[in-house]
């Protein structure tokens, strides 16, 4: 049975305001101005490298900005406690998954219920993640580390959930799985959105996989957004085709011209 997608308001849970942050003297990001409405799915691409890790540490408080501004459901979050954070209803399933590997698949479901106090809602939530990701029901007594990486990356993203999220913010999912898991992943990542309306920020190298869950993208060039529109609008741009999805519609003159100036048209 198909799902109807959430109600996307205009007003935007998230807002980044020339934001730069660095790692000691290298700037990682530089002015990056983003906004991410109630609702939908929202996606960074760019190369390694280019800073999208680095967005999502900002917004979390991993990474302390040394300039610009965060924004969260209307408070500034900017520099803020990442404990702070997850309170006010947002939930980070950083790049590699780290789950707690000696401890079990329910432990650490449970480590992300922490905030939480109704027992009958976190209750209810496990046995959601669990039609989620069956498998994870199957391991819940195993220790976490002994799950394969496809698994842990199914974990990672429901005890993000058991904080039961305004928003999460999802980091390279795809990140050394197979295409067939790539998928699986995406999908239930759509269906988060679409039946519990979790508003997701979503970076990703696979642009072909994030263009087609997410409903607007940014693309993010050296630190800064280069280019940004609906995904629906950014697949047809011969940019995005040519250097993301593999459609070299100009050829070789068309590769060379951006090697040699690194422009958008």
């Amino acid at each position: 049975m198909s799902v109807n997608p959430p109600a996307v308001s205009d007003d935007p849970v998230l807002k980044l305001l020339n934001v730069e942050s660095a790692y000691g003297p290298i700037k990682a990001i530089r002015g990056v101005s983003l906004q991410v409405r109630r609702g939908e799915i929202a996606t960074v691409l760019g190369s390694n490298g280019a800073g999208k890790t680095t967005i999502l540490k900002t917004i979390s408080g991993i990474i302390d900005p040394r300039k610009g501004s965060v924004e969260f459901k209307g408070d500034d979050i900017t520099a803020r406690d990442p404990a702070l954070i997850v309170q006010l209803g947002l939930s980070h399933v950083p790049e590699g998954r780290e789950v707690f590997p000696l401890l079990s698949v329910r432990d650490n479901l449970m480590m992300g219920a922490y905030t939480r106090a109704d027992r009958d809602g976190v209750a209810r939530d496990i046995e959601t993640v669990f039609a989620y990701f069956p498998i994870l029901r199957e391991r819940s007594a195993q220790d976490a580390g002994l799950l394969s990486g496809g698994q842990q990356q199914m974990l990672a993203i429901s005890r993000a959930l058991m904080a039961n999220p305004d928003l999460m913010l999802l980091d390279e999912p795809s990140l050394g799985l197979s295409p067939k898991l790539t998928r699986e992943i995406f999908e239930i990542v759509v269906r988060i959105n679409r039946e519990r309306g979790t508003t997701i920020l979503l970076v990703e190298q696979n642009a072909n996989m994030a263009l087609n869950a997410a409903d607007y993208g940014y693309v993010l060039e050296n630190g800064r957004i280069v280019m940004e529109d609906s995904c629906p609008r950014l697949r047809e741009k011969d940019d995005i085709k040519e250097f993301y999805l593999g459609f070299k519609d100009e050829g070789v003159r068309g590769e060379r011209r951006w090697k040699k100036k690194k422009t958008w048209r």
